[in-house]
């Protein structure tokens, strides 16, 4: 691929991309406020390399696509829910924009179905059952076959912890009548409940470049086991050990893909060995507030990357 020119009036060198609810919201709280300042931290970045820098919403029709050299994903965390308006735009999109990650990261990443690619590569991932779309799932036979006394059940594509369920072989019921209309247009995925990721937490280590920058821990408020903020969950700055890392990276170099920037989320399994939960190549929070270099580390590689001097 040959290197854009920044010398060139006609392009604004990079959009960050972000969703409609961030543009210019009326009104704040703490998690809009933290959306809105850590993409200023991405822009700052960009601009202090000499690029032409907008951030704009995926779905934002005035704005003319093909004008844009680098679309940079960042806050776009409306497009599971959108997924059929997404996915044409992104089609779109793609001929004329150079998308940072690569569309087909983005396709690979965006359905857990790759969570099997990554164990056919020799990472750890919790035991697993997908069930594809239309089929049908006896979730209470699924435990009792797989001696499991709890499991999650959640779409293959998802975020924020849409349709995420916990359940038991006493109680499954709920679940499957949600679960029976889900498969009639969707795959889902089953795994067994990781009691270390309530007990002690959940890791997200920030690879990018292909550089580790920093690592943050992720705990579930008191009775849930969901660890995003939308559930109450808790944010941590963290000091990952050098074999929490080395597993960080194994997991970016099984994607097969050269990746601008990763986020990995691992855990201790019911073994206790190390396992990735998921590795978010799309839009992840990557938690620039608690280490702002890693913004620069970001804008440096995209600058080498994609941008000649011209």
């Amino acid at each position: 691929m040959e290197p854009l020119n920044r010398s060139n009036n006609t392009l604004v060198d990079v959009v960050v991309l972000t969703d409609h609810r961030y543009v210019a919201p009326e009104q704040t709280n703490d998690y809009i406020n933290n959306v809105l300042h850590e993409d200023a931290i991405v822009v700052k970045a960009l601009k202090q390399r000499g690029l032409r820098v907008e951030r704009r919403s995926w779905d934002d029709d005035q704005f003319k696509w093909e004008n844009a050299g680098v679309l940079l994903f960042r806050t776009t965390w409306d497009y599971f829910d959108r997924f059929a308006e997404f996915a044409p735009w992104l089609k779109k999109v793609s001929e004329s924009c150079i998308l940072v990650n690569p569309p087909e990261v983005l396709h690979w990443n965006i359905d857990k179905h790759y969570l099997n690619d990554l164990k056919s590569g020799g990472i750890n991932i919790p035991p697993t059952v997908i069930i594809e779309k239309v089929d049908a799932c006896d979730l209470k036979a699924l435990l009792k076959d797989k001696k499991w006394s709890e499991a999650v059940v959640k779409p293959c594509v998802s975020g924020a912890g849409r349709h995420t369920y916990k359940i038991s072989e006493s109680h499954t019921e709920s679940t499957q009548q949600v679960m029976d209309e889900l498969l009639t247009r969707e795959a889902m995925m089953v795994q067994e409940f990781q009691r270390n990721i309530v007990d002690r937490g959940e890791l997200s280590l920030m690879i990018i470049d292909g550089i580790y920058t920093h690592a943050v821990l992720k705990k579930a408020r008191e009775g849930e086991f969901r660890v995003q903020d939308d559930f109450g969950g808790s944010v941590h700055p963290y000091e990952p050990t050098n074999e929490e890392i080395r597993f960080a990276k194994d997991c970016v170099k099984a994607s097969g893909f050269d990746l601008a920037y990763a986020r990995v989320d691992i855990f201790r399994d019911n073994k206790g060995q190390l396992c990735l939960a998921e590795l978010e190549l799309i839009e992840p929070e990557l938690w620039f507030r608690f280490h702002p270099e890693a913004a620069e580390v970001l804008a440096a590689g995209i600058t080498r990357k994609y941008f000649s001097e011209g």
